[in-house]
């Protein structure tokens, strides 16, 4: 993250807090039993007779690549290494087992006959720079620039000053201003910021009152939900577009936003009325007062400003200027460097890490594609003969709790891959919205989960404040968990079913 922003040593903070947990929850010895755990089920996964998984003719290879599905699914589980550590490990794993640039010793079988199912090793790597990964610098440099030039500072206080004094109407002005911004930036950073903003006023509100509790929570809440609103806030939107697109349902930039923007807003408008509700105010006026006179403005400002209004727009509208937003993507990081606002030092800080966790997903899909195994799953597991309905109460039910305790972009890795499986070949799934609702709807499970400090980092940021108990992050996390998915399912099966998406 960008050391200029506003609200850094949140960052920091919550950067260090997080090596303290991982460590504290998993020490030297336990890391290894952990990691030695996954290693033998992953060997034992590769090498066990292919007969044991039902799956007539599986092939060595497909074995292989299932071996390192369950690999991903326990590591991100575990949280034994970091997140992007697994993905790389995947990459890593697929190239030298799997791929036609192998080791020489894998890519034939006893026989000495070369495997025809190997996945091509300039595939894989290719994931490394998808378009879709494209959409994400992109999104990422417009945000370095924002924060380097004051912009997002000078929004939060233009957008907060129209809901006044009156306490409830903060409260608003918080959630949605939060939600707005993190379609376009890093939820994480998006909560540091506002955070920073809130804190005085935490600290300055009745000490008995539960106000406070709900300004607290109104940040995660916004950044959380936000995220849903535009296809590069949160990579699990990144993760589903990615799948839909592969089999020729391509969503645009402002489909997705005519759809999940209003989504977004009734989410956080039902959060407005629940955080009223469980936290009342005591104090009836808060006061917020945001600094900008400490940002300098010159001309450098004026083009980030105007580079900021234009991609958005080209954004909005792909679908009739006819570019794709992966492209427009590339004009902010092009007009940026040439103006010099983006330096060399500034794409250091670009999170390499997200883009790398959403490459393994890739990679992983990659592998299932070009491997036969998606193709074997179709043919060998009657999908057509399952309720719809059922699958995606299911997976979207699996997908929300498995957000609260790992890594969204992990939970949409391991899901939507197989949820792109199934639903090919259910038909029947065309009466509740067809593949976009089951693939969508993991990013709509992930983005409201947030039951715990650990689920997200806005989560954590928030929690860190002092302001308040796991008891009302779980009350308020339930609420809007089930409000997300029963909504957003909702909206997804319309949108689906009528051809907007």
């Amino acid at each position: 993250m960008f050391k200029n922003f506003y609200g850094f040593n949140l960052l920091e903070q919550y950067s260090e807090w997080k090596k303290q947990n991982r460590a504290k929850k998993n020490p030297l010895s336990k890391r290894f039993l952990k990691v030695s755990f996954v290693a033998i089920l992953t060997l034992l996964l590769w090498f066990i007779p292919s007969s044991v998984y039902g799956l007539p003719g599986l092939n060595p290879i497909e074995q292989r690549v299932i071996a390192i599905f369950a690999f991903a699914a326990l590591m991100w589980l575990f949280d034994a290494v970091p997140a992007w550590t697994t993905s790389l490990m995947v990459v890593v794993l697929l190239l030298f087992s799997t791929s036609d640039s192998g080791l020489w010793f894998l890519q034939s079988g006893a026989d000495g006959v070369k495997y025809e199912n190997l996945v091509s090793y300039k595939a894989i790597l290719a994931c490394f720079a998808d378009p879709t990964i494209m959409l994400f610098i992109g999104g990422f440099i417009i945000a370095i620039a924002a924060t380097k030039s004051g912009l997002d500072v000078k929004l939060a206080k233009v957008l907060l000053k129209p809901f006044g004094t009156k306490s409830e109407n903060v409260l608003l002005g918080f959630l949605l201003v939060t939600g707005l911004f993190s379609m376009f930036i890093s939820n994480t950073a998006t909560a540091a910021m506002m955070l920073t903003f809130l804190t005085p006023v935490l600290r300055a509100l009745p000490a008995d009152g539960k106000g406070k509790i709900g300004l607290a929570l109104a940040i995660p809440i916004g950044a959380n939900i936000g995220g849903m609103g535009t296809p590069i806030g949160t990579p699990p939107n990144a993760i589903a577009l990615k799948y839909l697109s592969e089999q020729g349902m391509a969503v645009g930039f402002g489909e997705w936003m005519m759809v999940m923007a209003p989504l977004t807003i009734i989410l956080l408008l039902i959060a407005w009325f629940v955080l009223r509700f469980l936290f009342p105010f005591k104090q009836k006026t808060i006061v917020l007062e945001i600094d900008d006179k400490h940002i300098k403005s010159d001309w450098r400002n004026y083009v980030v400003y105007v580079t900021f209004a234009v991609t958005i727009g080209l954004w909005l509208t792909d679908t009739i200027t006819g570019v794709n937003a992966n492209v427009v993507a590339m004009l902010p990081v092009g007009v940026l460097a040439i103006a010099g606002v983006i330096t060399k030092r500034d794409l250091e800080e670009i999170s390499w890490s997200i883009l790398w966790m959403i490459a393994g997903a890739f990679a992983l899909g990659v592998a299932m594609k070009q491997t036969g195994l998606a193709t074997h799953l179709i043919e060998s597991i009657p999908f057509a003969d399952w309720s719809p309905l059922l699958v995606i109460i299911g997976s979207g039910l699996i997908c929300y709790l498995m957000a609260n305790f790992i890594s969204h972009t992990a939970t949409a890795a391991l899901f939507v891959p197989i949820l792109a499986v199934v639903g090919q070949n259910m038909e029947a799934l065309g009466d509740f919205g067809g593949v976009s609702t089951l693939l969508i709807g993991v990013a709509v499970g992930s983005s409201v989960a947030m039951l715990l400090p650990i689920s997200t980092p806005p989560n954590a940021l928030a929690d860190a404040t002092g302001m308040i108990k796991q008891k009302d992050m779980v009350k308020t996390g339930i609420i809007m968990g089930l409000a997300g998915l029963l909504l957003g399912y909702t909206v997804l099966i319309f949108a689906g079913k009528y051809g907007i998406f």
